[in-house]
């Protein structure tokens, strides 16, 4: 629920006037925003119920599975965790709601999410910058080669090979093609990340800003907090202050904070993001089975 005495719709109706006044808008997002749309890494129900062993051994949500744990532990969680949140077939209805909102506005999406559900949510993949990496690729760890390997069919392997009594997968581990070393996930976690996938996104955006200096730009930020704050809050704060017409919008139950240097420019929303786009938007109907084809 929003903060008390927060009164929710007339934020909404606030961001709706600056919507309707914004000239180009950049969606920002951290992982507050998958977590409202039923992809909470801290939740202990779904956590039991995809990873039964992992929850035998006294682990209790995603955010914890960075302990040590056997290679084969470890690519059994991989596989069932990636398929589960990277690979589902199904575009995600707060993410299509949100794609809803910004209508036919020129806008980007930075995201520190390694999802892809913006993409699947109907958001051009050409104007996503995701700087922390994507789970739909994996790399060799050392690395030997700049070149990141779909992890698709990779996924499909270990899931063919993983037991859900025992959480191992059995058979080979994954391997480098390249030089048949140790592999991981595409995702920033240390000075290995090769970043290559991503740096001409990366370009693009930094061009739409330059040519967005006059214009009036509103930053839509959700769910960033202060897991990684120099990837998506920092930034959006500090686009703020360098683009006179610019301003911010901070969607966040926890942290809507924003600086008083800022004041005026700014609007801070304590609230879930599916809570905010519930007065924001019409929610998709669902397909009526009964209608003719």
């Amino acid at each position: 629920m929003p903060q008390p005495g927060f009164d929710l719709e007339a934020a909404a109706e606030t961001i709706r006037t600056w919507l309707d006044e914004a000239e180009r808008v950049l969606i920002t997002a951290g992982a507050g925003l998958s977590a409202a749309a039923g992809y909470d890494y801290g939740d202990e129900d779904r956590f039991r119920e995809l990873f039964p062993a992992l929850h035998r051994l006294g682990l209790r949500s995603r955010y914890l599975v960075g302990v040590p744990l056997p290679p084969e532990l470890w690519w059994g969680y991989w596989a069932v965790h990636i398929d589960d949140i990277r690979f589902s077939p199904e575009p995600n209805p707060l993410y299509q709601r949100l794609r809803s909102l910004v209508g036919d506005k020129d806008h980007w999406v930075m995201t520190s999410n390694v999802d892809a559900l913006f993409a699947r949510g109907g958001f051009d993949p050409d104007r996503i910058f995701t700087p922390q990496g994507d789970y739909g690729r994996y790399q060799c760890t050392t690395p030997c080669t700049p070149t990141t390997f779909d992890s698709r069919p990779l996924v499909a392997q270990l899931l063919a090979a993983y037991d859900p009594a025992t959480g191992a997968v059995t058979g080979p581990l994954p391997s480098c093609p390249n030089c048949d070393g140790e592999v991981e996930i595409n995702v920033r976690i240390g000075p290995e990340f090769v970043d290559d996938p991503y740096l001409p996104s990366s370009r693009r955006l930094q061009d739409w800003l330059v040519t967005a200096a006059d214009a009036r730009l509103l930053i839509l930020e959700f769910g960033a907090g202060f897991n990684t704050p120099g990837v998506i809050r920092w930034p959006g704060e500090n686009l703020t202050r360098r683009i006179p017409h610019a301003g911010l919008i901070r969607i966040n139950p926890t942290h809507p904070e924003t600086p008083a240097d800022l004041t005026g420019r700014t609007l801070s929303v304590p609230a879930e993001a599916d809570q905010l786009l519930d007065r924001l938007t019409v929610p998709h109907p669902a397909p009526d089975p009964t209608a003719a084809s």
